[in-house]
């Protein structure tokens, strides 16, 4: 059923792939909630969905063609990944704490690296390539600007987010998309992406929030001039190639 699909478009079954991960996403923390235990019934469905996403590339012998390789560039061509060594402290620049319980921690973590692995094959393959023999350009725009406009869905699925600190994080969520694309193009490998957003989404379980508002624009400016001056750099290397 999901390869009938596929090929009878490409875009749509991304655009499928893209609302199914939101909704069941936010059902998963609103039942976590319920149930008081955050984040277990959304590592279940990011489990499952992962699984289910894999294994449908894995059939279909898609796996390198979406990404999931080793890079196909070589480290000093992307300044040795520095910038995301350097995007990944931003969560602890205010100090380091325990938010959660041991339980709640882990459902944590376990459940981030899920969201790294399924935003990063949905985002920047499925959507992207389906654009990708349309425009490049325009595929590499709404692959970027999508990513960052999802994150806004935390202001709606009961998450307890605040307006302000949401649509920071959609700010810097859209560098980071430009900068995710632009790495995914240089080294045809997903893998990198993966790593990075879910350690980065992780840590967030350890951080302590900026104390006041000029600091967390402060952090959010900081974060955006990282993301988006590695992918101005890589999007320069790539038009020299």
């Amino acid at each position: 059923m999901l390869k009938k699909l596929y090929e009878k478009s490409k875009l749509w079954f991304a655009i499928g792939w893209i609302i199914g991960y939101c909704v069941l996403f936010s059902v998963g923390d609103a039942l976590s909630t319920a149930v008081g235990l955050e984040k277990s019934v959304t590592l279940a469905v990011g489990v499952l969905l992962s699984a289910v996403l894999f294994g449908f590339l894995k059939k279909n012998r898609w796996i390198e063609e979406y990404g999931l390789c080793p890079a196909k560039a070589s480290a000093k061509s992307v300044l040795w990944y520095l910038p995301l060594v350097l995007m990944l402290t931003t969560n602890l620049w205010f100090g380091v704490t325990l938010n959660y319980g041991a339980a709640v921690t882990t459902f944590y973590i376990l459940s981030m690296f899920c969201v790294g692995f399924l935003e990063k094959v949905i985002f920047r393959s499925l959507l992207f390539e389906a654009m990708r023999e349309e425009c490049p350009k325009t595929a590499v725009l709404v692959s970027s600007v999508t990513f960052g406009i999802g994150h806004i869905i935390n202001l709606f699925n009961g998450s307890g987010a605040e307006l302000l600190p949401n649509l920071l994080q959609v700010v810097y969520a859209t560098a980071a998309g430009f900068m995710f694309v632009m790495l995914y193009c240089k080294t045809k490998s997903l893998l990198t992406c993966i790593i990075t957003h879910g350690l980065f989404n992780a840590l967030s379980v350890f951080a302590v929030d900026p104390p006041t508002l000029p600091l967390k624009l402060l952090s959010c400016g900081l974060l955006t001039l990282i993301c988006a001056g590695y992918a101005i750099y890589l999007a320069v290397q790539l038009k020299r190639e």
